[in-house]
């Protein structure tokens, strides 16, 4: 399958244009679900929806190593593209790039820091910018706001993964799950991954779309097994 059929097939070509079909170059975006339900694949698309319609993509994978985040990559792209998965694979190891931090080290500053000398060197010049094991806590508006900073000086699409859970019941009035209520506004976007009905297929729920991309309610659903986007 050419990347261009891939291209074509892909699902997740809805969050690139607004409802006037402008490109969306610039957003905010976060997936928030319980845990063990596919956060991470569906970043992961995300970002190799990016890289299928010729963009460059940093992936940010915050207490994982480079092995487990590449893993996933190369899982997804078996799935979607079977026998012709090498080309794939090959066309992704060239547009992106896997980079590890520590909770800790995590930071405006320090992200911008690595993400200039990769431009200045000419190694990636991202345009999707995905962060993976963010940790939502009280004292993290300021750095969200300073990364929603960073994205607008850098004309980046910036994703962010968060964990709900169960017990706890707190939402925003826009309908945003704690522990990310008392942030929602820093973002454009908000997907909630949720079960379906008797399981067989994980809703994606659109909670906040301020860019045009898609109204709010179930837009697309993810397989339970493989984690694929899927339509309808």
């Amino acid at each position: 399958m050419t990347n261009t059929e891939l291209a074509g097939r892909n699902p997740l070509k809805i969050f690139s244009t607004a409802a006037d079909g402008s490109p969306v170059d610039r957003r905010m975006g976060l997936v928030i679900s319980r845990a063990g339900l596919g956060k991470t694949a569906l970043l992961v698309q995300i970002a190799l929806n990016s890289i299928i319609s010729g963009k460059q993509v940093v992936h940010v994978s915050i207490n994982q190593n480079l092995d487990k985040a590449r893993a996933w990559y190369d899982d997804i792209i078996r799935d979607v593209a079977g026998k012709d998965a090498t080309e794939l694979i090959d066309k992704v190891n060239r547009n992106r790039l896997i980079m590890t931090f520590k909770e800790t080290g995590f930071s405006r500053p320090k992200l911008e820091e690595r993400l200039n000398d990769l431009v200045y060197q000419n190694i990636i010049r991202p345009a999707v910018v995905v962060v993976d094991g963010f940790i939502f806590h009280d004292a993290c508006r300021d750095i969200l706001a300073d990364l929603r900073e960073l994205a607008a000086a850098m004309d980046l699409n910036l994703w962010f993964s968060a964990v709900s859970h169960r017990d706890d019941d707190r939402r925003s009035a826009a309908g945003v799950p704690a522990p990310c209520h008392e942030v929602d506004d820093l973002f454009d976007t908000v997907i909630l991954i949720e079960p379906e009905g008797d399981g067989s297929k994980l809703s994606l729920n659109a909670v906040k779309d301020e860019t045009g991309s898609v109204k709010p309610g179930k837009v697309l659903s993810l397989d339970p097994t493989t984690y694929l986007v899927m339509e309808g």
